[in-house]
């Protein structure tokens, strides 16, 4: 039989709970690490635009007319 001190029915249970969460705990870490490790692009910075892709979405969405996308790539060039 074990001993377990002076604790009586809540130490016990306290116990039972606070091992299950660090058990818990314990397995989110080790799934979060090897999502991180399969994919190494969460570990990169940002990629970030040049200003003609820029200008390329804002015409792609409607932001500017054809001519003042030929005049700011005219002017990015």
């Amino acid at each position: 039989m074990m001993y377990f001190g002076n604790m009586s029915g809540w130490g016990i249970g306290f116990m039972w709970i606070s091992g299950l969460v660090i058990m818990g705990l314990f397995i989110w870490f080790v799934i979060t690490l090897l999502n991180r490790t399969s994919n190494p692009s969460s570990f990169q910075y940002p990629h970030h635009e040049n200003s003609l892709d820029i200008l390329k979405k804002r015409y792609a969405g409607g932001e500017i007319t054809k001519e003042d996308f030929d005049r700011m790539s005219k002017d990015l060039s």
